[in-house]
């Protein structure tokens, strides 16, 4: 695409802090390459586009989500996964190392998209994920490692806490799983009475904050500077973390945010996840948790399915939900419209907050790259999604939002409001 194009009147998002504005912003091809005030006559000559009720913003960051086989996958490939990420506005996508080959060495991690989308991997802190030894932590991150994490459980604290006093990691993140797998006790709905009633296998609260107290009691016994908890899910781990006088940061998965036991329903997808589903007060509590900076990233944890895999029953296949591309406009319609967020909230949850939870740079919006997204929360939904996973939530009927254009998308795929006139 060579040709020029001038959104006028686009809601801009520019970097963390800094107050929302309308602008015109001219774009030569898929490049960002001027934003000026609202109306400005020095941006006239292009061809026009009313973007007055869109949002140009840099694109979302993902801190980790799951790809099992990059080449030869059923679920989902390299190829596919960064479709489905470019499709939602997701321009980063950091991999954890599980997969049946686990990535726990330098030879493993070197997974890339082209630019300027960025495929990164988190090391393995132990060797083949089995928790027996340590994975060599230092060769991964001079590999290009952004961390280490764990798996989707807690380690035996003695492994835990030799990797801690070795701290090959130094400052880098420590991506921890805040779940005993013992205590879960194969359940896979949190033990609320909405579980109760629906008749569904309970896990325990305890299979989380358990293990959310050993690693607070660690971390006052030792400096952990990188230490980062993945997935926290219940509103009594959230309250726990309140009660720490440094607590470190942490993630939550979307879906916590959009679904619990009480609305969803027992047909839809959705209640096979690691951590379990909670109930509609701890998705209450992980919100309030998100909106004061309790926790500070949102995943999307993607884990796809294939349609063979689909098909067994709830308690017979593997946990896991697919979603890049709802993600936005679901948490859109339940943050900003259903509570009065600002745009500036909810990318703080999705994109600078991602890259703090990181260790990365917050980058701002950046004139003259690729690294911009254009999002209308009135377009339709509806559009190719680019994953291949069988294991995606079904898209409400009267879902609205969606990016229209991005600077790592075809133009050919963009969805820009109305037509260019001159």
């Amino acid at each position: 695409m060579d040709r020029r194009l001038l959104l006028r009147g686009v809601n801009l998002l520019e970097a963390p802090g800094q107050p929302e504005r309308r602008a015109d912003a001219l774009l030569e091809g898929e490049r960002l390459v001027a934003v000026a005030a609202e109306g400005s006559a020095g941006m006239a000559g292009a061809p026009e586009i009313d973007a007055r009720c869109c949002w140009l913003a840099p694109p979302l960051v993902d801190p980790h989500s799951v790809l099992e086989d990059p080449v030869g996958g059923r679920a989902e490939t390299l190829d596919s996964l960064r479709a489905a990420a470019a499709a939602g506005g997701y321009a980063t996508v950091v991999l954890l190392p599980w997969a049946p080959s686990w990535r726990d060495r330098p030879e493993r991690l070197g997974l890339h998209w082209p630019d300027p989308m960025d495929l990164r991997c988190w090391g393995s802190f132990s060797s083949e994920g089995a928790d027996a030894d340590l994975a060599p932590h230092a060769d991964q991150l001079e590999a290009g490692a952004v961390g280490v994490a764990t798996g989707d459980h807690l380690p035996p604290l003695d492994l835990l806490e030799r990797g801690l006093r070795l701290a090959e990691t130094g400052d880098r993140p420590l991506l921890v799983a805040v779940r005993d797998a013992a205590l879960a006790q194969q359940g896979f709905v949190r033990e609320r009475v909405e579980a109760l009633r629906a008749g569904w296998p309970l896990d325990p609260v305890v299979s989380e904050t358990l293990p959310l107290e050993s690693l607070l009691a660690l971390a006052t016994a030792l400096p952990l500077p990188g230490l980062r908890l993945m997935n926290l899910s219940t509103a009594e781990a959230v309250e726990r973390l309140s009660r720490c006088p440094s607590p470190p940061p942490a993630s939550v998965s979307w879906w916590h945010l959009v679904a619990d036991s009480g609305r969803l329903d027992p047909a839809e997808e959705g209640w096979r996840q690691v951590p379990s589903l909670g109930g509609p007060q701890d998705r209450e509590a992980l919100i309030a948790a998100l909106a004061d900076g309790r926790l500070t990233a949102v995943a999307v944890q993607h884990q796809a399915l294939d349609a063979e895999e689909r098909l067994l029953p709830l308690d017979q296949r593997r946990a896991g939900l697919a979603g890049h591309g709802l993600v936005l406009p679901l948490l859109w319609r339940e943050l900003v419209q259903g509570r009065g967020w600002t745009a500036g909230q909810l990318w703080q949850v999705l994109c600078w907050g991602p890259q703090r939870f990181l260790g990365l740079p917050q980058r701002p919006l950046e004139i003259g790259g690729r690294r911009w997204v254009l999002f209308d929360p009135a377009a339709e939904a509806s559009g190719p999604s680019g994953s291949q996973a069988a294991n995606r939530p079904a898209q409400p009927p009267d879902l609205r939002g969606a990016v229209v254009a991005s600077g790592f998308s075809e133009p050919a795929t963009w969805r820009l409001p109305g037509a260019p006139s001159h």
